[in-house]
């Protein structure tokens, strides 16, 4: 069994408290917002803003809304802290990797690996590159594409379609885990003869977790990897690789919207629900599929909406 904790907004919190309404507990914990269990996991919400998910699928749910600020399984790993990057890390050349998409029930996961190298910093700081939770969309869609043709990049998209094939056989960490490792290849691929002098990738599960997962893959990376969250503040490879995922999301999510005739949102929140049952009543489950991640809890409340 495992524990991970999250640190989420207070509107992010509230999300969470509607999405597992048929799923809470009725015991008073003190100082927290809401307890549910799901699937064997045990959702803990406290006042604080952390949300501590315990259980076999604790990574898998908690991926759902965030990157773990902290994780802590009964075994021991050997995952790195922010103390164990190279002192000087953002003045490097570095291959970052981020991935956009996985905690909305609508649209697809999106993963992008950037490569900056050092002449290139001082660019991306003048074109205002930063953690892409800072900028409105329209920003991000703008800078992505000022990107796309200042810095070699690889983006993979994970459609609905194909991601409720491959799923359960691949969890969502699992998912992330082969998503990331691919991107880095193809980009180091790319780049080759040149080098990146380190590997940044935006922490979503402890580094032996993602190790477990990569050795499954044709082409594992393994050379100067480091982990940490929050690596957009560590490196601009990070955050560039943060904008152009977010904004392939957008982009693919407007495409959905105009293909179905129905807006679709970002989230996981009682909206989603609501626009569910429109496409389901529109459809049934093989239309609601080409669009959303059936195995999230609002399939299931949009079918009680209809």
């Amino acid at each position: 069994m495992s524990n991970v904790i999250i640190k989420v907004s207070e509107s992010k919190m509230n999300e969470m408290k509607n999405a597992y309404q048929v799923n809470l507990l009725q015991k008073k914990i003190p100082y927290t917002t809401f307890s549910a269990k799901k699937n064997g996991t045990t959702i803990t919400a406290y006042t604080s803003g952390k949300v501590m998910f315990q259980g076999a699928n604790a990574e898998q749910e908690a991926s759902r809304w965030g990157s773990p600020n902290m994780s802590s399984p009964v075994k021991k790993t050997n995952s790195r802290s922010s103390s164990s990057l190279p002192n000087n890390i953002s003045q490097l050349s570095v291959l970052g990797s981020d991935e956009v998409g996985n905690g909305s029930y609508f649209g697809p996961v999106t993963v992008c690996a950037a490569y900056v190298d050092r002449k290139h910093l001082e660019i991306l700081k003048n074109l205002g590159v930063r953690d892409s939770k800072e900028l409105k969309d329209a920003q991000i869609i703008q800078l992505a594409k000022v990107l796309k043709k200042t810095i070699p990049y690889q983006l993979l998209v994970l459609t609905p379609k194909k991601y409720n094939e491959i799923q359960p056989e691949y969890n969502a960490v699992r998912m992330k885990v082969a998503l990331h490792n691919q991107a880095i290849y193809l980009l180091l691929q790319k780049i080759s003869p040149t080098k990146p002098e380190a590997i940044l990738i935006d922490q979503f599960t402890p580094e032996a977790n993602f190790n477990k997962y990569a050795r499954l893959e044709k082409n594992k990376i393994q050379e100067k990897l480091y982990f940490v969250t929050k690596g957009e503040q560590y490196h601009l490879a990070v955050a560039a690789a943060s904008i152009i995922s977010r904004a392939s999301f957008l982009e693919e999510l407007d495409k959905a919207s105009a293909e179905l005739g129905i807006t679709l949102p970002s989230g996981a929140g009682s909206k989603s629900d609501v626009v569910a049952a429109r496409v389901l009543k529109k459809g049934g489950l093989p239309l609601l599929a080409n669009y959303a991640k059936l195995h999230f809890a609002n399939t299931q409340k949009a079918q009680k909406l209809i």
